[in-house]
């Protein structure tokens, strides 16, 4: 039985049966006995989406070096990040799709081994056009892997305890990651070359390769299924649109046409893409995925996190190298505080507290943590030291991070019937990976514009001292930081007013093959 809000929202009852009740009443009749080797799968995946999330950052500690020896250009050196964010931003969606159809353990493994043997390639790279073509190829193998990863975790783990505990794991590794990239990058470009940011993916994906098909387990796809052609189209066509235009926006400006196009052109498409998969026999994202409240919330609480959280290994990894004069190595160990926090918030906070929980309570808390961490940052002064000033800004955002990724993750993907589950984690990866690239462009161009203007406000002649550069260019990212804990705490507010569900008994499952 259910109950029904004043506005005839159903609402889960308390769980009398085996199967219990989800956001969406989409959990099916019976729940499998658990998989004896789900804590051996919860490694695999667990290494196949850290060494997803660590490339999105490994190589931009390592790009300055890269530019050198392939003889870059500084026009076209934004192409080893943009072909990786627009390959595997553009094709989430398709390559959720696809694990729907083919199964999440070959598209697992599929991905796993385009994704290293792109990275073989990059790493080899004789010249800037090899670099980015082997970039765009991780992107895309990254596109198909993500969502499998995650998909196989929801399915793989049903009982509240130890899906907790699992997507703990998860979200410390999508929340840390990151970090630990910039750590990685560092190491390997001071003590090897930039090449080692590339091959370090080989053996990590080598190791999950081996131990795929001994414990990841998963039906073999959906028989008599097939892709939405048209919906692939205007689904990856927007979306690699709105990727390259907010790619752009930094160099070239919010009014020049190459931005204003591809932005106006992907908002078409994305349009025309809603408007066909209503109507789709076999749409590539059944809109019923997308239009429960509670999954709705935990999306646009995701979305509004990453553009307030990605301004902090931009501005920071400039503050530390340029304003502090740290090197590439000590600019990776300061950021070991964050991964840190977001270890503990996601594990050993947020596990333990979600199944009895309210999953807005956690993420509300965490964005607000996370935003008192940015008022920190702001304060920041050229001459500030890091273990007063930076590293309690860095444990309160791991903190917030770790208590709002992980419920996050476990709330948006509960209840979603077995074959849409790849499909539904590509829309949660679509949104980090759409707010990270928006977040990264608005934030750069706020922290650029005041540093702009108070470089003309203190030194309107014809240049600046080096103690004045560094004031305007700390000026601009105070500014940049109190905008993202603005950001941070609307997402404080939407998880609280839309995530209104407790989390259910089971949180969907899928008949293993």
């Amino acid at each position: 039985m259910s109950k029904k809000r004043p506005g005839g929202e159903s609402l889960p009852s308390a769980p009398s049966t085996a199967t219990g009740t989800s956001p969406d009443h989409e959990v099916p009749a019976a729940t499998p006995a658990p998989d004896p080797k789900r804590w051996w799968a919860l490694a695999v995946i667990a290494l196949a989406q850290l060494m997803v999330i660590l490339d999105g950052t490994v190589v931009n500690i390592a790009l300055p070096s890269a530019q050198r020896a392939l003889g870059m250009s500084d026009a076209d050196r934004q192409w080893v990040i943009t072909a990786y964010t627009l390959a595997f931003g553009g094709l989430l969606l398709l390559g959720g799709r696809i694990a729907d159809l083919v199964g999440r353990r070959r598209t697992f493994v599929i991905g796993l081994a385009g994704f290293a043997a792109a990275s073989a390639l990059g790493g080899a790279a004789t010249g800037p056009g090899m670099l980015f073509g082997a970039r765009a190829l991780q992107g895309a193998f990254a596109a198909v892997l993500a969502p499998s990863a995650l998909s196989l975790l929801a399915t793989t783990f049903t009982d509240p305890k130890e899906r907790a505990r699992a997507f703990g794991v998860y979200g410390a590794l999508a929340g840390g990651g990151s970090a630990v990239g910039l750590i990685v990058g560092g190491l390997l470009t001071e003590y090897l070359n930039w090449r080692w940011s590339l091959y370090v993916n080989v053996p990590i994906a080598l190791a999950a390769l081996l131990g795929a098909p001994a414990f990841l387990r998963d039906r073999s796809g959906r028989r008599g299924g097939h892709l939405d052609v048209p919906g692939a189209l205007l689904g990856c066509g927007g979306l690699v649109a709105l990727v390259y235009g907010f790619s752009q926006a930094e160099p070239r400006g919010w009014s020049s046409p190459s931005v204003l196009t591809p932005l106006v052109a992907g908002v078409v498409l994305l349009t025309a893409f809603v408007w066909w998969q209503s109507r789709a026999a076999s749409p590539l994202l059944p809109l019923r995925i997308v239009r429960g409240r509670v999954r709705a919330g935990s999306l646009a609480t995701m979305g509004l996190a990453t553009i307030g959280m990605f301004g902090v290994f931009l501005f920071l990894t400039y503050y530390l190298q340029v304003v502090l004069g740290y090197p590439p190595v000590r600019t990776g160990l300061a950021f070991v505080p964050i991964s840190a926090g977001i270890v503990v918030g996601a594990t050993q906070i947020a596990a333990r507290l979600l199944p009895r929980t309210a999953p807005r309570t956690l993420m509300s808390s965490g964005m607000v943590l996370a935003a008192a961490g940015m008022v920190l940052l702001s304060s920041l002064t050229v001459h500030a030291q890091y273990v007063t000033h930076v590293l309690p800004a860095l444990l309160l955002l791991g903190l917030g991070m770790g208590l709002t990724f992980m419920p996050v993750y476990a709330t948006a993907t509960a209840g979603v019937p077995a074959q849409d589950a790849g499909v539904a984690s590509a829309v949660l990866n679509t949104v980090q990976q759409m707010g990270a690239s928006l977040g990264t462009v608005l934030l750069n161009t706020i922290a650029t514009s005041a540093t702009g203007r108070y470089l003309h406000s203190h030194a309107p002649g014809p240049g600046a001292d080096g103690e004045t550069l560094d004031q305007g260019m700390v000026h601009g990212f105070s500014v940049a930081y109190r905008c993202s804990a603005g950001v941070l705490l609307i997402a404080a507010l939407v998880a609280g007013l839309t995530v209104w569900h407790r989390t259910p008994k089971h949180a969907g499952n899928d008949a293993p093959a």
